[in-house]
């Protein structure tokens, strides 16, 4: 049995309601539950906006233990707030959520998304192009300032570089190359590299909160399972670097296998 202790503090905004907001503005309270690995709930607790089917993983600690207190933190505009969260040092967390990454944001100061970018950091396809639109043409003209380390590579695979994230709602984007599946000779390691690099320098940068999305499991055909567990296990090396550290998903399937690894190695 575990222990959970789950605060959703007020929030004060002139921007328009969305469901988010109305949980964090109807829901202030601290509420003590006792469980066995997940919360869910009575579909009347929630406003009818959002989905009584939705489980949220918090903070968890076993009973007779301190309790832990797990803030409300941004779910990627997903008005469904599919989010689970893990523990993994007494001051880190791992959030995990399905959601629009280009609408993810904490404080605006001390967070930064990741862009799963190519080699030339000039914009693609998938959440590359999301990420260059919603930020605007500084993105671009900031990242053709990155100097070249050889014709056409700004970023070589496995590497990361940072810019500012402009008209994103973050302070910052970290640009990482993924590796492609089926012609990278080693593509654990090339992963393994991406996700490191990028949180080594967001630690430099003194980013608090970061979040990732699925690094090479669109069209570069990175097996889910397999990428879910490199991503989090490396999550893991960093554990007590950063406050939160977030997955912002864009699919149900993969949003899945990353809550059911993370069950298994958090």
């Amino acid at each position: 049995m575990f222990e959970m202790t789950c605060v959703i503090p007020p929030l004060v905004s002139k921007a328009a309601p969305t469901p988010t907001r109305v949980l964090r503005n109807l829901l202030h309270f601290s509420t003590t539950t006792k469980i066995t690995r997940s919360l869910h709930h009575n579909p009347s607790f929630f406003p009818q906006t959002l989905k009584p089917s939705s489980s949220i993983f918090c903070q968890m600690s076993e009973s007779g233990g301190g309790s832990a207190k797990a803030p409300f933190t941004s779910n990627g505009g997903d008005a469904n707030l599919q989010l689970a969260r893990f523990s993994i040092s007494p001051s880190s967390l791992v959030v995990i959520e399905k959601g629009d990454i280009t609408k993810w944001s904490v404080d605006g100061v001390s967070d930064a998304i990741v862009n799963a970018a190519n080699e030339r950091m000039l914009g693609g396809g998938g959440v590359d192009g999301a990420i260059h639109r919603a930020a605007g043409p500084e993105l671009r003209a900031a990242c053709w300032d990155v100097p070249e380390v050889r014709p056409n590579v700004r970023c070589p695979t496995g590497e990361a570089r940072i810019t500012p994230g402009f008209r994103l709602p973050v302070s910052n984007v970290i640009h990482t190359v993924g590796p492609i599946y089926h012609t990278d000779d080693h593509p654990k390691v090339s992963l393994q590299s991406a996700y490191r690099n990028c949180l080594k320098l967001a630690n430099e940068n003194n980013i608090q909160y970061i979040a990732f999305p699925a690094i090479s499991c669109g069209v570069y055909g990175y097996p889910f399972k397999d990428a879910s567990i490199i991503a989090i296990s490396t999550v893991k090396e960093f554990a007590g670097d950063f406050k939160e550290v977030h997955f912002v998903l864009f699919s149900d399937d993969i949003y899945n296998v990353w809550v059911e690894n993370a069950k298994e190695l958090l």
